[in-house]
Order: structure tokens, then sequence, then C-alpha cells
């Protein structure tokens, strides 16, 4: 039965710009990032609780999914969730499945802000809540945007100075060329550095083979999504040693499992947003550390909100299953919650304080694009 304090009767939704902090976020098939729109909720109870939750997809050509999408989609779900316990994840979700089939990217800002609202209920933070603090402090790692080799050897070496030890490549070119920019990437990072080759599957099955051939010898490093399908990238997978993380294809606990039951991974990027919030990535984070995988924890693209929900989950997971983590606010320039969580020296930490532990400028957040709001302040 709802508690009249933890119904939720206000959905407040708003939008913000981010832009890259190094200029030019490139990927393969020529996909650039300079500024996106990122989608934040406001989700708010009859008792006063409030919790934020955001989404900030890569653009229209990375997942299925954009920006205007989410807040299609927000306008959709949150008449459907008005009135019921934002405490009560496990129903919401399934209020949100039932309503809408798909657009997991969109229902995973209100997952996230129902999270913060446990937290702040409960007085606990919301890494305590998906199972307990492992570490507070843990590596990050950040992607180096496509280009001339010699370009993004700088870029590492800018990086590594910063603390940085950890450093995602982009490819998915002619295998030749990206070769060579695997090769100056090493050259300039350190002996206990990891470098992971990714293609964001930007290779079809020819051209991923012999990519995978020409980065074998290199050491230290890990292949990442070398083509846009699952099946394709088992079959990479078996003609190389490379150790090999799967990101994009990886949505939910049967994708996991085919790829798993068919020798197809050793890690797993999670992604929050691109499974559906906390709620779900929990339970893919669960099994992966469960199947022996090594796991990165991160998200589609965002700010302060997304990156306070990546240091929960990450903080959460099993050290020995911990990969490394990215925060977001530091590949962005605009803050609406005072630059919290921060990075230093190459780590991430998780903040201690109930919920996503957070506090946002509502004054720079402006006013909401639109609300959803009980008639009668208590839901229908």
């Amino acid at each position: 039965m709802t508690s009249l304090e933890t119904a939720i009767d206000r959905i407040d939704v708003f939008s913000y710009d981010l832009s890259y902090a190094h200029g030019r976020y490139v990927m393969s098939k020529d996909r650039v990032i300079t500024t996106l729109p990122s989608t934040v909720v406001r989700v708010r109870t009859r008792g006063g609780l409030t919790g934020y939750g955001e989404s900030c997809p890569l653009g229209p050509a990375y997942l299925p999914g954009f920006a205007a999408g989410v807040r299609a989609v927000l306008a959709e779900l949150a008449p459907q969730l008005i009135g019921q316990d934002a405490l009560n994840l496990s129903r919401l979700n399934a209020t949100m499945d039932m309503a809408l089939s798909g657009h997991d990217y969109a229902k995973a800002s209100l997952d996230i802000a129902c999270w913060d609202i446990l937290g702040r209920s409960t007085g606990l933070p919301v890494a305590t809540l998906l199972g307990g603090v492992h570490q507070e402090r843990f590596p990050l790692y950040i992607a180096v945007p496509h280009g001339d080799p010699a370009e993004m050897a700088d870029f590492v070496r800018i990086q590594r100075e910063n603390g940085l030890r950890r450093f995602q490549l982009k490819l998915g070119g002619q295998p030749v060329d990206d070769a060579e920019r695997a090769r100056a990437i090493v050259d300039a990072t350190g002996d206990d550095d990891l470098v992971i080759a990714d293609a964001n599957g930007g290779w079809r099955l020819q051209s991923a083979t012999i990519a995978a051939r020409l980065l074998e010898p290199l050491p230290r490093l890990i292949l990442e999504q070398p083509c846009p399908t699952l099946e394709e990238c088992l079959a990479v997978r078996q003609r190389t040693t490379l150790p090999m993380v799967l990101d994009e294809c990886i949505t939910d606990v049967q994708t996991l499992m085919h790829a798993y039951s068919n020798n197809g991974l050793d890690g797993m990027n999670l992604k929050i947003s691109r499974v559906g919030g906390l709620t779900k990535a929990r339970l893919l984070r669960d099994l992966g550390a469960t199947l022996g995988l090594r796991l990165t924890i991160e998200d589609t693209w965002g700010g302060d909100l997304t990156t306070a929900a990546v240091s929960h989950l990450a903080a959460s997971t099993p050290q020995d299953a911990l990969l490394h983590a990215s925060f977001m606010n530091d590949w962005t320039t605009e803050h609406i919650a005072e630059y919290q969580p921060r990075s230093a020296d190459g780590y991430g930490n998780v903040p201690s304080s109930p919920g996503l532990g957070v506090e946002v400028d509502e004054d720079m957040l402006g006013a909401p694009v639109f609300s959803v709001v009980a008639s009668d302040g208590c839901g229908p």
C-alpha cells in the first residue's frame, strides 16, 4: 500500500546542454560530438522528498534513442507514475515497462531519481542500498578521440600527467590506420597502464578480423565492441586471443548470457541508461560479477547527476570485478551540482551523503520543459 508521504505527486522535466571539454569527441563512421542536450527529471513526493535523474544519449546515431525522444517518453510515462510509491522501485519499473515497450534510455532517469529519493528517505547513500560500498575510491578511464596518431598520443601524455592510467582509444576505421593509432597510444603509455581499443561497432566482420590480427601483438591492449552485432563479435572472438569487452550489444540478461555461454567476452561495459537505470544495471552488474567478468561502469553521456549515479554503482561493485569507471562530468564543461562528485589523480570517489549525495542548483536548470502534477497533490 502506498504511503501518502512517499507517493509521487509531481515530475518536472528539464533540459540543458553539455559541451565536450576537449572540443570534438570523434568516434568511428565520422560521428562527431561537440555539444549534446541532456534531460534531467525531478521527482517529488507528497511528503516533500525530492530526487533527480539524468539521461543524455550520445547523439542520434550511436544507440537507438535521442534527446527529443527522452522527453517524449517522459511525457508518456510520467502520468503513469503519479500516485505510485517512489520507494517501490520494482513496481515502478514494471509500470514503466507495461506502459511503454523499450526506450530504456529515457526510463533510466526516472529510475535513478527514485533511487535518489529512496536514499534520502532512509538517510543512506545509494551505494549502500545497491549492496554496500566495496571501495570508496576507484580507477577511472578517459576516451581518446579518434584522430591523427600523434595527436592521440599527445592527448594521452597530457592525461597521464593528470594521473590517468586507463585509456580507451576510438577506432573503427581502416584497420591498418587504426593499428597505427593503437601502436602510438601503447607507446605513449607505461607498463602499468591499460589501453582499450574501442571500435564502437564500427567494423564489419572482415575488417574486424584484419584489425584484431594487427592489434594482437600490442601489449596491455583489450579489444572492445569490434562489430555492431553480437554474432559478429562472437566470430571475431574466435579469431583472436585479445581479451574482449562487449558494450553496445549487451542490453539485458538474455544478451549477456548468450555472449557468456558462447565464450564471447571477458568483460562488459555497463552503461546505466542503456539498460534502463540503476535497478536493471544492478542486476546485470551482479550477474556479470558472479560470472567472473570485469566491468566498466559508466553511461552514454551526462553531467554531474550521471556521474553521481555511476559513482554509486562503481563503489558498490566488488573490487575484483571492477575494471574502471568514467566520470562524465570530467568530460563536460557545464555543471549543475557544483562539479560533484569530483575525480582526483585518475580516481573517482563516491559521495557519502544520503541518496545520490549531490545537491542540484535548481537555478541553473531554469524553468521545466514540462511538468506533470497530481490533480489533488497525492495522485489519482
